[in-house]
């Protein structure tokens, strides 16, 4: 039986997965484990602290190891990940650690595997739709920053993963008072331009706050409690529905759109409010698309592991 060792690693947790694949070529979870990631000092030693922890899964005994990571991968094998103090390379790391056949992908890549596996057939549906199964599906999510991915059809029966670093790309303001707020955020941040991780993320909401009220509050004091605020949920979730409509007009995501990351899971108000749906919905030109296009909520934490196992199987049936 073949053996996957998936990671999902992140700016705060790095996740670790063992899966079996079954005698039907079907993906069985046998065991997670969870590592902070900011208790290794480099990748290499994240990799010996699994190998210290209670994991039953000797990294070296697995079949293909996919290594899914919060950052844009370069030629495969390294990534400088934008919230991790340290950078990654399987191509080093990995021999001297004895681990077979590794893959690096983005994390936002492994989501997007992630909505063909039980994952995504469990998400809670936000928005109704109809799935086209030939077109594009897209995911989206905020956590510590913003990620996007998009799955598009191979034309043979499967789909291939397209990443992407749209969270780092300028967030569009679209009245005189969102203008207002962006000058806030410019002034607050020190940034040159305002960003979708910096509006959409959790110390986003404590900015929308305090630029409506004026108190600085974390994140945690406002979603517990969400009903003494009306004003920064509804601007939160008009924003959250904004960058959403907008990567599903950008990757006609008519396969539907997945909302993934701690921010939705933790908080399914955001996206479940008036608000979200009218932004959702909103174009001069292609409401009739939006009207088309599913949204689904997952909420599976283990979403990131899944899909990093998708790609394994994906690789080991190639081979």
């Amino acid at each position: 039986m073949k053996k996957i060792l998936a990671a999902d690693i992140g700016g705060t947790n790095s996740r670790f997965a063992y899966f079996e694949i079954d005698t039907k070529g079907v993906l069985a979870l046998s065991e997670t484990h969870w590592l902070k990631t900011r208790d290794a000092s480099s990748f290499a030693d994240l990799l010996g602290n699994l190998k210290e922890s209670s994991f039953s899964l000797d990294p070296e005994d697995a079949d293909v190891t996919v290594f899914a990571v919060a950052g844009p991968i370069e030629d495969g094998v390294r990534s400088s990940p934008p919230f991790i103090s340290w950078k990654i390379d399987i191509s080093h790391a990995c021999k001297d650690a004895g681990v077979r056949c590794p893959f690096l992908i983005n994390d936002f890549v492994a989501q997007a595997y992630a909505c063909r596996t039980p994952v995504g057939t469990s998400a809670k549906q936000i928005l109704p739709g109809e799935i086209k199964p030939d077109a594009p599906s897209a995911v989206i999510g905020a956590g510590t920053g913003l990620g996007k991915a998009a799955l598009v059809p191979d034309g043979k029966g499967g789909y291939y993963a397209v990443p992407s670093e749209g969270g780092h790309a300028d967030f569009p303001c679209e009245s005189e008072r969102e203008f207002d707020f962006y000058r806030f955020m410019i002034a607050k941040l020190g940034d040159t331009y305002l960003t979708g991780n910096r509006v959409v993320s959790g110390t986003g909401l404590s900015l929308i706050h305090e630029f409506l009220t004026g108190d600085r509050l974390n994140p945690d004091q406002i979603t517990g409690r969400l009903r003494d605020f009306p004003d920064t949920v509804d601007w939160a979730s008009r924003f959250y529905g904004r960058v959403c409509r907008n990567y599903a007009l950008e990757t006609l995501s008519l396969g539907g759109l997945y909302i993934a990351g701690g921010v939705a899971a933790r908080n399914p108000e955001l996206i479940q409010r008036t608000a979200f749906r009218k932004e959702f919905r909103c174009s001069d030109t292609l409401t009739h698309i939006l009207d088309k296009i599913p949204v689904f909520l997952i909420t599976d934490q283990n979403s990131g592991l899944w899909g990093a196992a998708q790609f394994g199987l994906q690789k080991l049936k190639e081979q």
